[in-house]
């Protein structure tokens, strides 16, 4: 877990998780009792807490670029695919993980 916190790729990579687990909570869970049980607390707490992780997501991923000096192009695509559920999971596999470096 400590190896997450060293690095900056590593940090990217813990934000991106936790960011794409509250993506899915707000997705499936929070909204379904918003729409189907008329629950509205839910989508303002966990999109809060979601909103939160989003814009770390977005500051380190463009902090990562500095250091790894990134190209535009994979930094607007790891911005663009963090959109899409599960997308920060396959980002992580496909380009974030040191095997994949």
């Amino acid at each position: 877990m400590l190896k997450f916190l060293t690095t900056t790729l590593g940090r990217l990579r813990l934000i991106a998780f936790i960011e794409g687990v509250s993506y899915l909570i707000l997705l499936f869970v929070a909204m379904p009792l918003k729409y189907m049980y008329d629950e509205p607390q839910a989508v303002r707490t966990v999109g809060s807490i979601h909103g939160f992780l989003f814009v770390a997501y977005v500051l380190l991923v463009f902090l990562t670029k500095i250091e790894h000096r990134w190209d535009w192009a994979k930094t607007r695509l790891l911005l663009l695919i963090s959109l899409i559920p599960f997308g920060n999971f396959y980002a992580d596999r496909k380009w974030l993980a040191p095997d994949s470096q």
